[in-house]
């Protein structure tokens, strides 16, 4: 089982990576101004540590091993994004001034990103993490 330490650094790095790089692209897709994605990308990604450490410490325990299956890892980076893309929709809608439906498509198009970005991510992180603690246990 994971530390709650690797966790938070898990979470931290997943974070500052993703906002970098939806960011940018978010505005410009979308057309509204960097700042304005920007406040709404910081919020949804404070949202989302909080909402990964939860949902990751308990697919932790269901799923107890650092070598997880392609299918484990969809469900792991899919039932993370469905759960976040339901608690935001009415706070992206707010925040944007936007419909649900329009809000439905943009979180959609975060979640979609985020998909991907989750399951690189924590594949690299596991290889990375497992290499780390055989390198201490030697």
């Amino acid at each position: 089982m994971r530390s709650w330490k690797e966790r938070l650094t898990h979470t931290l790095l997943f974070e500052a990576g993703g906002l970098v790089m939806v960011t940018p692209l978010a505005s410009w897709l979308t057309g509204h101004d960097m700042g304005e994605i920007g406040v709404l990308a910081v919020g949804l990604a404070t949202a989302a540590m909080l909402w990964n450490l939860v949902w990751n410490r308990a697919f932790d325990a269901l799923v107890p091993t650092r070598r997880r299956s392609l299918v484990q890892r969809f469900a792991q980076a899919f039932g993370f994004e469905l759960g976040l893309l339901v608690m935001t929709l009415p706070a992206v809608a707010w925040w944007m001034d936007i419909g649900l439906m329009e809000a439905f498509w943009l979180d959609l198009g975060f979640m979609l990103f985020f998909l991907a970005y989750a399951m690189v991510f924590n594949t690299l992180f596991d290889l990375v993490m497992r290499r780390y603690l055989a390198r201490e246990g030697a």
